[in-house]
C-alpha cells in the first residue's frame, strides 16, 4: 500500500503511544491557533508571507480558514493525541499548521471517512484534504494535488539490524513477516522470481492478520524482517519502546520506499489560487528546512520531497 491508496484500519494500532499534545481539535469549531503573523511548528518559528497571504482567494482571506478533511487515525500522518479525545497530532496536521502559519490563515481539520473525502471536496464541504492521499490520475480529474512526499514499502528489522539487511534482495532466503491482503504481500510474491534468478532462495513469507502481529514475530526472532508501508515502519521504529526495539532499513536506491508513489494535499479545482499559494508555501517550507524537521519528528524524513510538485502522478 502506498500511503492512502487503500485505507488500512490496522494502522490504528497503538496510536496513542509516544504522542505529544498539540492544541487543536478535529471539528468545525476547531480552536486551532488563530490566523496571524506566523507560528511555531516542530520547534521551528515560521513567519507569515504577506505576498502569499494576499494571493489567497478572497473567500479564504475573509474567513481566515482553510477547511481540511482528514481520516483519522492513520499513523504517523494523522492521529488522536489521546484515545477518546478529539485533539489531533501527526505529520499531516503539523504540516498543515506550518502552511497555515506561512499563509497567515488557519487550516481547520474535520474527520471524514476516507472514501468520502474527494466527493466532499467536490461538493464544496472542504477546500482541501490532508490524509496521506496518493496522487493518481483518476483523482486528478476532480481535485488538484500539491505533492509533499513519496512513499511505498519499507523494511522493519530488529534493533541494530543483526542480519545486515540493506535492500529488498537481502530478503531472499529469509523468513519475512507481512500483513495479509496488502500491497506488501504482493511485492514479496513478485520478488520471488528475482530471488530465484539470483540463486538466493525463495522468500519464506509469513503472513499475519495485523501489522502488530507481524511485529510480535519480529520481536521474538521468528522472522528477520517485516515489510510494511515505509511511513508506518519509520513511525514504529521511532516509537516502539522509545525507539529501542526496531530499526528502519534505508535503501539509498529507494528513499521513499519500494514502488513509491506521490502523496499530496488534495485541493478543490474551484480555487486554483489556493493551490498556487499552498504549493509556494510548501516550497518555502522545504527550502528553509521546516518540512525536514516535521518529517524527522515522525521518523520518516526520507519520504519528504525536495520540490513541491503539482499533480506528479503519471500513470
Amino acid at each position: 500500500m502506498n500511503a492512502r491508496s487503500v485505507r488500512r484500519l490496522a494502522a490504528a494500532t497503538a496510536v496513542t503511544t509516544a504522542l505529544t499534545a498539540i492544541t487543536a481539535c478535529s471539528s468545525d469549531d476547531d480552536p486551532a491557533p488563530p490566523a496571524g503573523n506566523g507560528g511555531t511548528v516542530a520547534g521551528v518559528r515560521i513567519e507569515k508571507d504577506a505576498a502569499l497571504h494576499d494571493a489567497l482567494p478572497a473567500e479564504i482571506k475573509e474567513a481566515g480558514t482553510v477547511k481540511v478533511a482528514t481520516d483519522v487515525p492513520y499513523p504517523p500522518f494523522e492521529m488522536y493525541v489521546e484515545e477518546g479525545k478529539s485533539e489531533l497530532t501527526g505529520l499531516d496536521y503539523d504540516l498543515a499548521q506550518a502552511l497555515g502559519a506561512k499563509l497567515g490563515v488557519r487550516f481547520v481539520f474535520t474527520p471524514q471517512k476516507f472514501d468520502g473525502i474527494v466527493p466532499a471536496i467536490q461538493a464544496g464541504k472542504f477546500h482541501a484534504a490532508m490524509s496521506a492521499i496518493t496522487d493518481n490520475k483518476e483523482r486528478q480529474q476532480v481535485v488538484d494535488f500539491v505533492d509533499y512526499s513519496r512513499s511505498g514499502s519499507g523494511i522493519l528489522v530488529a534493533e541494530g539490524n543483526p542480519e545486515g539487511i540493506a535492500t529488498l534482495d537481502d530478503l531472499c532466503g529469509e523468513r519475512i513477516a507481512v500483513q495479509v491482503a496488502t500491497n506488501q504481500l504482493d511485492l514479496l510474491k513478485e520478488h520471488q522470481a528475482r530471488c530465484e534468478e539470483a540463486g538466493d532462495g525463495r522468500i519464506d513469507i509469513q503472513t499475519f492478520p495485523k501489522d502488530s502481529d507481524a511485529q510480535l514475530a519480529l520481536r521474538s526472532g521468528k522472522v528477520v524482517a517485516q515489510l510494511l508501508t515505509k511511513p508506518a515502519a519509520g513511525w514504529t521504529a521511532k516509537t516502539a519502546d522509545d525507539g529501542k526495539t526496531f530499526d528502519l532499513v534505508e535503501d539509498p536506491a529507494a528513499p521513499g520506499g519500494y514502488k513509491a508513489s506521490p502523496n499530496g494535499i488534495a485541493v478543490t479545482k474551484k480555487l486554483p489560487d489556493l493551490t498556487d499559494a499552498i504549493q509556494k508555501a510548501l516550497q518555502a517550507l522545504i527550502d528553509d528546512g521546516t518540512v525536514t524537521k516535521i518529517f524527522e519528528k515522525y521518523g520518516v524524513a526520507s519520504i519528504a520531497v525536495k520540490e513541491a510538485t503539482r499533480n506528479a502522478a503519471v500513470d
